[in-house]
């Protein structure tokens, strides 16, 4: 082949790849998690994995970027139709959705459960009240709970509230509050971390396993019916086992 002749081509082979690239649909990804195992302040965690596992699936023409946006202005936005984009890692009960009409929710990419994280040698009964009555809980700002309501009550606590669940963590381990309810994901990662695991016990609380979903607005609807058929064989896809398998 002649060199100009090849050359003609590589530049077309460069050009149409640009044009791939321009055109491509930037799906903006937005979070208001910043703990790890969820998404670490490097940018690292089972979000990021989950927004590359999205674009190793060429969906369409569509490119995911993983955004993080405070909780209360992610709501906000939510809320009043504003965002431009979806959200990951949330439940439909969490936004007061528990029917899934207000918004477009995706199958779960991962699984979590309420606990709480009390000092080793403290006394805890999952059926008799008494020994947490008078003590404090780290829960974080701004999120209700439920499922956990009753149970709060009737073990006696008292809510202090952070802005973070590893906030919430670090005070425990200064002695700050006496326990912390939190996701067990996020618990035993940073109690891994920070080789605490004998100094701390752990019990799984009475509530729904936490579901970890898509939130899709309704005006975004052609986004989930691209990306609801890959969610839902999540479950028997040996590549993403493998990937969030890392943070259990």
């Amino acid at each position: 082949m002649p060199a100009r002749s090849a050359v003609t081509i590589f530049l077309l082979l460069c050009a149409l790849a640009f044009h791939g690239r321009l055109s491509a649909e930037v799906v903006n990804v937005y979070t208001s998690a910043r703990v790890a195992p969820l998404l670490s302040n490097d940018g690292h965690g089972m979000y990021a994995d989950m927004v590359d596992y999205l674009n190793r699936q060429k969906i369409g023409d569509l490119q995911f970027k993983l955004i993080y946006l405070p909780r209360k202005r992610l709501q906000l936005q939510v809320e009043n139709g504003a965002l431009d984009g979806i959200v990951i890692g949330m439940m439909p009960h969490w936004f007061d959705d528990v029917a899934q009409k207000k918004y477009l929710w995706t199958a779960p990419f991962a699984l979590d459960r309420y606990v709480v994280v009390l000092p080793v040698n403290q006394p805890y009964s999952d059926t008799v009240p008494g020994p947490l009555a008078g003590h404090t809980l780290g829960m974080v700002l701004g999120y209700s709970y439920p499922d956990l309501d009753a149970w709060i009550r009737r073990q006696g606590l008292i809510r202090n509230d952070a802005g973070s669940d590893e906030h919430n963590l670090e005070k425990l381990r200064l002695h700050r509050v006496d326990g912390v309810l939190a996701a067990e994901s996020i618990v035993r990662w940073y109690l891994k971390q920070h080789a605490m695991q004998a100094q701390f016990q752990v019990h799984v609380l009475p509530s729904q396993p936490t579901e970890r979903r898509f939130l899709i607005p309704h005006a975004q609807a052609a986004i989930y019916h691209k990306i609801a058929p890959v969610l839902r064989k999540l479950k028997d896809d040996p590549e993403w086992q493998r990937s969030v398998g890392k943070y259990e």
